[in-house]
C-alpha cells in the first residue's frame, strides 16, 4: 500500500452484512461499486481494506479486462472487474451503473457491469492510484442512477 495526496480513482464505500456497496469516481465518470462484506481482510469472502492502492490496466484469462489492484495487504490477484453478483467476486471489486435487487438473493446487484468497466477504463489513466475509503451516501441506493 502506498499513500499519495491526489489519487487517479476513488471509492467511497458503505458497509452492511451481506455486502459492500460504494460510489467510484475517475475525474467526472462516476459508477457504483459491489464488493463482499469487510470480515476483517479474510481471502475469498472479504471486502479489502481501506487504503490507497496502485493499479494497471490489463487483460485478464479468467476475468477479460481489469484493472488490477497492487501490494494489497494478504491478497492476490486483486481486480476490478465486470460482474454484476457477490457471488462473481472473492474478494475483487465489480462496477455498475446502478444498484439494484436482480437475483432472489436479496443481496443489492450492480448493472451494466460489463459497459461501465469499459467506460471507468476509457475515463482513467492505464495506470495510477485508486484511494479506497469509508463515506456517507443519502438516499436509496437501490434506485440511483448515474
Amino acid at each position: 500500500m502506498i499513500l499519495v495526496a491526489e489519487p487517479n480513482i476513488t471509492i467511497k464505500r458503505w458497509y452492511h452484512n451481506d455486502c459492500t456497496l460504494g460510489r467510484l469516481r475517475a475525474g467526472s465518470f462516476q459508477c457504483w461499486t459491489l464488493e463482499l462484506p469487510n470480515l476483517g481482510n479474510q481471502q475469498d469472502i472479504s471486502c479489502i481494506p481501506e487504503g490507497d492502492y496502485e493499479y494497471y490496466s490489463r487483460y485478464s484469462e479468467h476475468n477479460g479486462n481489469c484493472l488490477q489492484l497492487k501490494a494489497v495487504p494478504n491478497r492476490t490477484s486483486i481486480q476490478i472487474h465486470a460482474a454484476n453478483y457477490v457471488n462473481q467476486i472473492l474478494g475483487c471489486l465489480a462496477v455498475g451503473d446502478s444498484i439494484k435487487f436482480m437475483n432472489n438473493d436479496l443481496i443489492p446487484d450492480v448493472t451494466n457491469s460489463v459497459e461501465t468497466l469499459e467506460k471507468l477504463r476509457d475515463n482513467s489513466a492505464m495506470e495510477g492510484v485508486i484511494r479506497i475509503e469509508s463515506g456517507k451516501i443519502h438516499g436509496d441506493c437501490r434506485l440511483a442512477r448515474q
